[in-house]
């Protein structure tokens, strides 16, 4: 029999969020059935049990798996929200080891009191951006923390995707003399947020990058070029990425400032609240490092495609037993990037 046998149907607009919605009884039967079954309904969620079956890979693929929380702050902000947010992460790190991704998973602690409405934008966001991506959400869990104790609503995604025979992206594999290609302008989702805490306001408006980054993958790699690694920059942006594929390559990283692109709201806002661009998270843009004879047409694909009209080539692998990013200033000279020493923005993303 159905939960809404039992209780009266919430209510959308004006409730909240009771600490029975995560008891596992009725009203958690309820909150799924009205509102999380409602918005990410697809056969493998109708199957109704603790996990999805899903098809099985054929025997020349192999399973990339990952799994990202995401705790931004504020819920909404401009271009994005926590939902759309949480599919796309999960979604761009299954990608960037050259996956297709399959499915995922979400999991919520939402904070008592909560209002329902907020909590059925999130769902609906979130159902949105795995539709568009063609990902379906197909198991979950939520649970109901104290009043205090949760700051809102924290959500959890896993993602299961397939790797094709003959794909190797790692970290590992930067060699000497490579190219360092960036798919668009950095900064925008960090400084996105930023100003909305900060309530600064620009000529041109400063919004979220958030997207799903697969397509772009699966265009990048359909060039049949050298790709030896991607990463999407997100927290620690552009340059701690850059610092961890040197150190897992145990090579050197040598960028060009002039050639970063960064858009001029973006980078007027991170002059005004004192911050390096180079070091804010983006979540639609990712870094991708070609073998030297490829680049060029690494780079146009990435152009053709809508998500990185704006790509650059910014820089190349250098032989460096140190493993030190360096970065050609504006002014000719040379300094270290660096790797992010603590949190420059907390609850980002």
């Amino acid at each position: 029999m159905s939960a809404k046998n039992y209780l009266r149907p919430l209510d959308l607009k004006g409730g909240r969020i009771e600490l029975s919605h995560g008891a596992g009884g009725r009203a958690a039967a309820q909150l799924i059935e009205e509102l999380f079954a409602r918005h990410f309904d697809n056969d493998f969620l109708r199957q109704g049990d603790d996990g999805a079956v899903l098809p099985a890979p054929t025997s020349a693929a192999r399973l990339v798996m990952s799994t990202d929380s995401h705790v931004v702050s504020p819920l909404f902000f401009p271009g994005g929200d926590i939902g759309c947010l949480s599919v796309h992460g999960t979604i761009n790190d299954v990608a960037m080891m050259g996956a297709q991704p399959m499915a995922l998973t979400a999991g919520f602690v939402i904070e008592e009191g909560f209002p329902l409405a907020d909590l059925e934008r999130i769902v609906a966001s979130m159902a949105a951006a795995a539709k568009a991506a063609g990902v379906p959400i197909v198991a979950g869990d939520t649970k109901v923390v104290e009043q205090g104790k949760g700051d809102g609503v924290f959500i959890t995604t896993t993602g299961l995707g397939l790797l094709p025979e003959g794909v190797e992206l790692s970290g590992k594999r930067a060699r000497p003399g490579d190219v360092v290609l960036l798919s668009g302008t950095i900064g925008d989702h960090g400084m996105a947020i930023m100003s909305r805490r900060e309530n600064l306001s620009f000529e041109a408006p400063i919004e979220s990058d958030t997207a799903a980054l697969h397509g772009l993958v699966a265009a990048l790699l359909a060039t049949g070029a050298g790709i030896r690694c991607l990463r999407d920059p997100t927290r620690g942006g552009l340059a701690t990425t850059l610092n961890e594929i040197a150190k897992q390559s145990g090579v050197g990283i040598l960028i060009d400032e002039v050639a970063i692109p960064v858009k001029p709201a973006v980078a007027a806002a991170c002059e005004f609240l004192g911050l390096d661009p180079l070091y804010v998270a983006n979540e639609g843009k990712l870094v991708a490092i070609v073998a030297p004879q490829d680049a060029e047409r690494a780079l146009a694909a990435l152009r053709a495609h809508p998500l990185g009209r704006a790509a650059a080539r910014i820089g190349e692998v250098i032989a460096d037993e140190h493993q030190f990013v360096q970065m050609k200033t504006a002014l000719g000279g040379r300094r270290i990037v660096d790797w992010l020493t603590g949190e420059q923005l907390p609850r980002i993303c």
